[in-house]
């Protein structure tokens, strides 16, 4: 009863500031294991990710060597119908 009419909680309140750090406490391992589940799953899409743009990178090579070969070939030609004239 003497707790009731004392403030055995005063001002910046101890005690809830007590059951805050407790519950820090308890939870900051439980997210820290989170969030290293969370970067595994990161890491792996990004790998996925660096493949897929190997992959882009060497099918936008191969059409830039086709395309510089038609465009050769189409000069070829038009300069054969030039000296040809």
């Amino acid at each position: 009863m003497y707790a009731y009419a004392v403030h055995w909680d005063p001002y910046p309140f101890i005690l809830l500031n007590l059951i805050f750090s407790t519950q820090a406490a308890y939870s900051a391992p439980i997210i820290m294991m989170s969030q290293n589940c969370a970067g595994e799953g990161d890491r792996l899409q990004a790998q996925a990710d660096y493949d897929t743009n190997l992959a882009a990178k060497a099918e936008i090579e191969d059409l830039q060597m086709s395309l510089t070969r038609i465009e050769v070939e189409k000069l070829d030609e038009i300069i054969w119908l030039l000296k040809n004239r």
